[in-house]
């Protein structure tokens, strides 16, 4: 069963295009299903730590809501329950029980982080509920042999951060890397994939690693340290509020390395203007997305339609920003899904689906980069660019990598 995605310019209606027909030959409906609404669940990090990521949520739920006033899917409203868990692992624990149990939602869709979806990540594949579009880049969210139920969204942590090794090997190699990570699975994933990509070098070209507890309230004694290390290369391998702090000390106490910023944190609306824009310029980070601040997208049809949806549906926000394409592009992976399933809207039919998308093209993915899932592959997107921060805008540089 194929995936095919097609944007109709006036509206950005989503047409998906079957292999057969027998999606819609009968009506079963799983929990939080009728004949005019489909019920999903999802937890988000409308306060604490991670609050910068909220935006996530908002995106999608605005999208969602010009969706169903097009008409919704299949004739049916989606209905989406997003709860705050404040980036607590037992809060998350807390709200999915009952957006599942009480709130008989169909399936969890895009939770935020890596510890929070670990905390809920057995329960649910023990219930057999779909744990579907993570925002994480968790390399365990790609594991259909071991957790059936539970499939990320956006490239591997791992994959990018050996990306940003394969860089500092060909133009830094004789480079003294210090690292900042923060303290957990998602930080430890990122470290892992830049000591997997250096290879034997890690031991000699990693000078000093730092870590952080998201209950800290600044990174600013993690940099001293690192600028006392001789580090002359910085791997900032954090969330949204420190790699703003992060790259500000920096620049204020007068290191100034060259810098690796993971793609989970590059947004020039959400960190590097808060940052400070010149204390940003030169960074590095991936990019699979388009920016909506960068000036070379001004033409492009795409970026001229999502400019046009969050006038209307976001009008408050920015859209440079770079959480609100993110969570345009999610939310409509998610539709494509559920169009697919047609009738068929159980729990099963929906990991089913998700589980066989080839050649999905969305309009705020970068120019070549798909999204591609089978029942043995849970990575829907493993294609990167390298891009670098002028001080106003993302400049991509070098080819798409990835498969």
């Amino acid at each position: 069963m194929k995936l095919k995605q097609v944007f109709t310019p006036a509206a950005l209606a989503i047409g998906v295009v079957l292999a057969s027909s027998s999606a819609f030959a009968a009506k079963h409906y799983g929990p939080g299903v009728t004949d005019t609404e489909i019920k999903i669940g999802q937890t988000m990090p409308y306060s604490g730590p991670a609050s910068a990521y909220g935006q996530i949520g908002k995106a999608e739920a605005a999208y969602i809501k010009m969706v169903n006033e097009e008409g919704g899917v299949n004739g049916r409203k989606i209905v989406l329950m997003s709860l705050d868990d404040g980036y607590s692992p037992p809060k998350t624990v807390e709200q999915t029980r009952k957006l599942v149990e009480e709130d008989n939602v169909l399936f969890m869709f895009g939770g935020l982080g890596t510890p929070t979806s670990t905390a809920v990540h057995k329960y649910l594949n023990a219930k057999k509920v779909p744990q579907l579009f993570l925002a994480t880049g968790a390399t365990k969210w790609g594991d259909p042999k071991h957790f059936h139920w539970t499939m990320g969204w956006q490239p591997s942590y791992q994959q990018e951060a050996r990306i940003y090794a394969a860089d500092i090997l060909k133009n830094h190699p004789h480079a003294k890397i210090g690292v900042l990570y923060q303290n957990d699975d998602y930080g430890k994933d990122y470290l892992k994939g830049l000591v997997d990509g250096l290879g034997a070098k890690a031991k000699t070209m990693i000078v000093k690693e730092v870590s952080y507890e998201t209950s800290e309230p600044t990174v600013d004694s993690q940099i001293v340290q690192l600028k006392g290390s001789g580090a002359d290369v910085f791997v900032n391998i954090t969330t949204p509020k420190f790699a703003a702090q992060a790259i500000r000390q920096a620049y204020d106490i007068g290191w100034h390395p060259v810098q690796y910023l993971n793609n989970v944190s590059n947004s020039t609306g959400a960190v590097l203007k808060p940052a400070g824009l010149e204390k940003a310029k030169g960074v590095i980070s991936t990019a699979y997305i388009k920016d909506a601040s960068d000036k070379q997208w001004d033409n492009d049809p795409d970026m001229i339609h999502f400019q046009g949806w969050m006038k209307k549906y976001m009008p408050n926000d920015d859209p440079a920003n770079n959480f609100n394409p993110y969570g345009y592009t999610v939310a409509q992976t998610l539709v494509a899904v559920l169009k697919a399933c047609g009738d068929d809207l159980t729990r099963a039919n929906v990991m089913k689906q998700a589980a066989n998308i080839h050649h999905l093209k969305l309009p705020m993915l970068l120019p070549g980069i798909t999204i591609n899932t089978s029942p043995t592959d849970y990575y829907p997107l493993q294609q990167l660019q390298l891009e670098r921060f002028d001080g106003q805008n993302w400049e991509l540089y070098g080819p798409i990598m990835g498969k």
